[in-house]
């Protein structure tokens, strides 16, 4: 799971429920729209909180940026059913963010699993779009031995879905013995976090990285700058695989040096640079 580099945000940034024709989504913004807009989307287990620390760089670069906790996320609330988490109401609900923006075209960057739903919103209608970034997110279903751990997790939440401090604890005690610990702080709000997600989102979710089809033949024909960004080693997608995607894509290619699943959390500085980068090259800044 990504663990964000700080909890606190920013004095330039604020928190608030963004108000859409498909619900609420709770989002952090910071940033005025000087040279563009950027929605940040996250992944499996994560929240707005894992781009805390873009927030700043961002802004400084001319961008207004807003992450945002998906339907169920963390802040966000949602049903206790599976339907509406299926990857094409996700979809719809980055739509209905963006338009919410109010922007003529907004910089779309999926983390993980946002990079698939960001895709899924991209391929329903790219119209909105200024770029994509799939950030540390590949080109179909995880690598085989996550599969496996997102399978032992779904079925943990498909029998015992209603003890959510049970299932978090199970998962604790199979951290290795080698990880560094977290602060209490941080240990609390991951907590937290797990605690406010809604179970039958991340049993949808999780199944769709376990069965995510390629769709990189479908997504390369859509006429929109892109970029692939990673850290340097990846367990859900191998950074060779990225690779691949990239040039499938005809993509811009980024790895983010030291850093593994999660650059935007690990090495945020870096990673808020090159996303400005990139966005800048889409408009000839």
């Amino acid at each position: 799971m990504s663990k964000p580099p700080r909890l606190t945000l920013p004095a330039a940034a604020r928190a608030y429920l963004l108000t859409t024709e498909r619900g609420g989504f709770a989002v952090h913004e910071a940033g005025e729209p000087v040279r563009g807009t950027a929605l940040l989307v996250p992944g499996f287990t994560g929240s707005k909180e894992d781009f805390i620390g873009l927030l700043e760089p961002l802004a400084a670069a001319g961008y207004r940026v807003v992450a945002v906790d998906g339907r169920g996320q963390h802040e966000t609330p949602g049903p206790r059913e599976e339907a509406p988490y299926a990857s094409e109401e996700l979809a719809r609900d980055v739509l209905a963010q963006v338009r919410a923006l109010g922007e003529d075209r907004v910089h779309l960057v999926g983390h993980s699993l946002g990079g698939l739903i960001s895709r899924a919103a991209v391929l329903r209608d790219p119209a909105p779009f200024a770029s994509l970034t799939l950030m540390s997110s590949g080109p179909a279903a995880i690598s085989e031995d996550q599969q496996a751990r997102t399978k032992l997790l779904v079925a943990a939440l498909e029998a015992m879905g209603d003890d959510m401090p049970g299932i978090w604890a199970a998962m604790r005690a199979h951290d290795p013995a080698d990880a560094a610990a977290d602060s209490p702080e941080l240990a609390h709000f991951l907590r937290e976090r797990w605690l406010a997600t809604v179970p039958e989102q991340l049993i949808v979710t999780g199944r769709t990285l376990i069965c995510e089809p390629d769709r990189v033949a479908e997504l390369s024909r859509v006429d929109l700058p892109k970029l692939v960004l990673s850290g340097a080693v990846d367990q859900a997608w191998p950074v060779p695989l990225l690779d691949e995607t990239a040039r499938r894509l005809g993509a811009r290619r980024v790895i983010v040096p030291g850093t593994d699943h999660s650059p935007n959390a690990e090495d945020p500085a870096t990673t808020a640079r090159e996303l400005a980068a990139f966005w800048d090259s889409c408009t000839g800044s």
